[in-house]
């Protein structure tokens, strides 16, 4: 049995815009979806942003979606607006749906003119190539890319009233990723039925444990966008309200889908060679541990330590004094996998091999024990590398 949700088509192809690799991905629901989206907190919005904006707010759904890579259609005036809402509009005529059940989403150099004419084109080839989500799932993954080195796709598969609810998810992120939106671009499609209003809850949910938990190089990006399309086809019974168990295995499901690619976005981080993630406990409130979380996976002196594999301590305790959460140094405890380095604020004695074993591994575990409350919340970031100058160094070319 497919896990993949029911009533979806996808592709992904080349139309132009780069060189070589595929630049296009088509997304189209049978029947018009409930959707939810997040937006970055830039404020340099990109043009289809803008536009994705205005499309939800009028009714909440959405039917078709198309995403183009090498160009990001961002700070380019009313021009970007302008091109932006006739890619839509080509969406719609070619699939024959209303304008506003389209989305649409852009990646790649910003300060660029979208090539309207060439998507276009592409839309006009996408549609005689797209093809059930379970066969096009993998091109339309790659149609994403810009310095993605891999494509990122998520899976779930839960019961709710009986019915069997399938989710599938893509992603694309590598570089200029940060908490409170990172620069990416997220797009999860399932069959359950439920409310725009609902969706949208469990989405913000899901995000703040997820996308919002992940740092590559502490920049955040003018397109990033998750949206999350619910189209029905699993004819479980509506869900409308958060006060009820199939709520709760939604949400749930939802999160596992968006935790699970951001995870991956930071594991192929731009010249990352490791994943690392920070678990804090014991805090006061969930959101200082958030904070805390935040502050050591987005520090680059953390992430150059975990580069040169050398077990700092001091370097993720003072990330956490200076993240703004409220706690008493002196009683941090600090662990590298099962190694503890730190106790009540102080360094200890450590086997330096031991450290230097767990930090040559290709995911690294470090935990912070602040013995102050309940709180709770995990983090997730990468090394920093000479191979990151790099490739930003060499972006636009």
């Amino acid at each position: 049995m497919s896990n993949y949700p029911k009533g979806y088509s996808a592709c992904g192809l080349h139309c132009g815009i780069k060189k070589a690799k595929d630049d296009l991905t088509i997304v189209y629901s049978d029947v018009a979806a409930s959707v939810a989206a997040v937006y970055t907190n830039n404020l340099f919005q990109a043009a289809p942003l803008q536009v994705t904006k205005a499309h939800l707010s009028s009714e909440g759904k959405a039917q078709a979606i198309v995403i183009n890579s090498g160009v990001a259609n961002a700070a380019m005036g009313k021009q970007g607006i302008v091109d932006a809402e006739a890619v839509a509009k080509k969406l719609a005529q070619t699939f024959n749906i209303k304008d506003n059940y389209t989305i649409v989403a852009s990646t790649g150099v910003i300060g660029m003119p979208l090539p309207v004419d060439t998507i276009n084109s592409g839309i006009e080839m996408a549609k005689g190539v797209l093809k059930p989500l379970e066969e096009g799932a993998e091109s339309a993954s790659r149609g994403i890319m810009t310095t993605d080195t891999v494509p990122k796709t998520a899976q779930v598969t839960v019961k709710i009233d009986g019915k069997t609810v399938n989710f599938w998810g893509m992603c694309k992120g590598a570089g200029m990723i940060h908490p409170n939106m990172s620069t990416m671009l997220g797009f999860v499609l399932c069959d359950a039925a439920i409310t725009t209003e609902v969706l949208q809850k469990a989405l913000s949910s899901a995000i703040g444990d997820s996308f919002n938990m992940i740092s590559v190089d502490g920049d955040t990006s003018t397109n990033d966008m998750v949206t999350v399309l619910a189209n029905g086809l699993a004819e479980n019974e509506t869900i409308a309200s958060e006060n009820n168990d199939s709520y709760t295995i939604f949400a749930n499901a939802l999160k596992d889908v968006c935790i699970s690619l951001a995870k991956q976005i930071v594991a192929d981080g731009e010249g990352a060679t490791k994943l690392f993630s920070v678990k804090v406990t014991n805090a006061l409130t969930t959101t200082d541990a958030k904070t805390i979380a935040r502050a050591v996976t987005s520090s680059s002196l953390v992430k150059a330590a975990m580069y040169g594999r050398d077990a700092n301590w001091g370097r993720i305790a003072c990330a956490a004094g200076y993240s703004g959460a409220t706690f008493d140094p002196y009683k941090m405890d600090i662990y590298i996998g099962d190694l503890q380095v730190a106790k009540n604020g102080q360094g200890l004695a450590f086997d330096e091999e031991k450290a230097l074993a767990l930090l040559s591994k290709d995911t690294i575990d470090v935990l912070i024990d602040l013995h102050e409350g309940k709180g709770e919340a995990v983090g997730w970031g990468c090394d920093l590398t000479h191979d990151y100058v790099s490739i930003n160094a060499d972006y636009r070319s």
